[in-house]
């Protein structure tokens, strides 16, 4: 079943772009179905052996072998918290690709793969507990879905050290001070909010499409145009209620939006984003997460002006 779940991922990906999420279902230990973005997945498994590497953190549940690559795995109920209803191991593997690295998370059980429509998700309940680590839930066929931030689940399992050395902040040199930030993820959110005020520029900081469109097109019906209020937008692709692919065609589309500068700023891995962002029409891409990298492609926009 596994291995014919996977074989269907490449079909998916032309609803990118759309306005649709293709999710990849699965359980950890109880009825409740969980789910990611199947962009983020390599591959599912059936549970491999594990092995222990010295310098794993100790969140994690060991390393696999998988195709001659040591791949750290984290068992995933464990890791949000998630109360286990159901005695036994996990069975499953499922290798993840994302924020420039390869890690593994045990789940119990692997259901299908379905497409939603972005607009159908919802914020998550701001309840704590393992809530803490969903992007959003959805319905689907009747069914609750929470997708699982796997981002945050990663930094606090295994904190990751910042290549960023000490930035200058920018000269006042006629550019506006306040950067638009959109990003489902808290993590993200306060990783760019760092790099941005080091820069000594503010971040203004929204978790989905949709509010930021909304707040774009307030503030170019009150006369204010948008690009007098940002440097600049930074979006991530995968949200909530819109995704960034749609986002960023929409400010394309309105007169009032459309000189605004775009950086698309994504987990997802490969060449497939590199044609979407061109398709789309944002004036840059940067793979999440080099601070270092961020911070020059934000240094290069804002010394466009003046």
């Amino acid at each position: 079943m596994s291995q014919d779940l996977l074989d269907r991922i490449d079909q998916r990906t032309r609803l990118a772009g759309h306005n649709r999420l293709a999710l990849l279902l699965f359980r950890l230990g109880s009825r409740q179905l969980f789910g990611v973005n199947v962009f983020k997945v390599k591959e599912v498994l059936q549970r491999p052996p594990l092995f222990t590497l010295p310098q794993l953190p100790k969140a994690f549940a060991g390393a696999a072998d998988v195709r001659g690559r040591s791949v750290p795995v984290l068992d995933l109920a464990r890791a949000i918290g998630h109360g286990d209803d159901e005695p036994g191991e996990p069975r499953y593997l499922v290798v993840t690709e994302f924020n420039r690295t390869v890690q593994g998370f045990l789940v119990a059980g692997v259901d299908r793969i379905v497409n939603i429509a972005v607009e159908h998700i919802q914020p998550p309940p701001d309840l704590g507990g393992e809530h803490h680590y969903l992007t959003g839930v959805a319905r689907h066929q009747g069914e609750l879905i929470q997708l699982i931030d796997v981002e945050s689940v990663l930094a606090e399992s295994a904190p990751r050290g910042s290549d960023l050395g000490t930035l200058v902040p920018m000269a006042a040199n006629g550019a506006p001070r306040q950067v638009l930030v959109v990003d489902d993820s808290r993590v993200a959110r306060n990783q760019i909010r760092v790099v941005l005020e080091q820069l000594g520029l503010e971040a203004v900081l929204l978790s989905d499409g949709r509010q930021a469109l909304d707040h774009l097109q307030a503030l170019a019906r009150n006369g204010e145009p948008p690009e007098e209020r940002y440097a600049m937008v930074i979006s991530d692709i995968e949200m909530p209620s819109m995704d960034g692919y749609t986002l960023t065609t929409e400010i394309r589309r309105d007169p009032a939006l459309r000189s605004l500068f775009v950086l698309l700023h994504t987990s997802l891995s490969g060449v497939f984003n590199h044609a979407m962002v061109e398709r789309v029409g944002a004036d840059d891409f940067v793979p999440k997460y080099s601070e270092n990298e961020l911070a020059q492609r934000v240094s290069a926009r804002i010394s466009t002006f003046g």
